[in-house]
């Protein structure tokens, strides 16, 4: 019985001896956070470094940066910096014109291009999307078109792109469709837009960018942010606002939270 006893009890000293070991390697430190709250933030204070790192994001990442602290809004609301991320994907040279929102830049996909076709008699849907290669049913979403018979009634149609191909080294005007009723990158590949006051660089500001101003003044009293982050979390939510203040909150909680803040 005795040496059943000693067995067992060499046995448990060998489980904790790892512990006691003063040998033992200590733990490794954790991984470097870069944050506004702590000293590893102050390597980029300077706007240049700053700017050549941040240039490197994609448009996502880049609207994210602008909410960490003024110097970061400074830099990354630039409209080059805005332009180069948005462009950059596709091989686009030139963006030209000015968004209704900064929230146009942060989605970089297929879809916010679109070709301005000019309507001449005996044209159709279905022959435009046999000619560009698409399909009937995203010409007429894109358009905003409920039936064929739209066409009748346009000077032009927007063309989805369906090859990334088209777009390098060409110039888009961004542009406000008054029938499509959205906001895309428009390429004209006859030249460029005939009315040159169809840029909305320089336009007043349309009911539908009023009702969105207010939208935001809403979020930013709520929240008590900036323009720019609630701008941030209403793209986020989809342009609703409580679904936004909702996000809003789940973030602030994660860093209340996060033991490196």
């Amino acid at each position: 019985m005795a040496c059943c006893c000693k067995e067992e009890e060499q046995e448990n000293t060998d489980l904790f001896a790892p512990l006691s070991c003063p040998d033992a390697s200590p733990p490794s430190p954790p991984s470097l956070i870069l944050s506004p709250m702590n000293s590893n933030f102050k390597a980029l204070s300077s706007a240049d470094l700053l700017q050549s790192i941040l240039e490197r994001l994609p448009p996502r990442d880049l609207a994210r940066s602008t909410c960490v602290c003024r110097l970061w809004r400074t830099v990354a609301s630039d409209r080059a910096m805005h332009e180069r991320a948005f462009a950059g994907p596709w091989g686009v040279k030139r963006v030209v014109g000015m968004p209704s929102s900064t929230a146009f830049w942060r989605y970089s996909s297929l879809t916010r291009f679109a070709i301005s076709h000019r309507l001449v008699k005996g044209d159709t849907v279905a022959g435009l999307a046999l000619k560009y290669s698409v399909q009937v049913i995203d010409i007429k979403r894109l358009n905003n078109m409920m039936s064929d018979h739209g066409i009748y009634s346009r000077q032009r149609l927007l063309i989805p792109i369906a090859k990334s191909e088209l777009l390098l080294g060409a110039t888009c005007y961004i542009e406000l469709d008054e029938h499509a009723r959205r906001e895309v990158a428009v390429l004209y590949l006859d030249g460029g837009p005939s009315d040159p006051s169809i840029c909305q660089a320089g336009n007043s500001m349309s009911e539908m960018d009023r009702r969105k101003k207010k939208i935001v003044d809403s979020v930013r009293r709520s929240l008590h942010v900036d323009d720019g982050t609630a701008e941030y979390y209403l793209s986020v939510a989809n342009g609703d606002p409580r679904a936004a203040m909702m996000q809003y909150s789940e973030d602030l909680r994660w860093e209340q939270q996060s033991p490196y803040m």
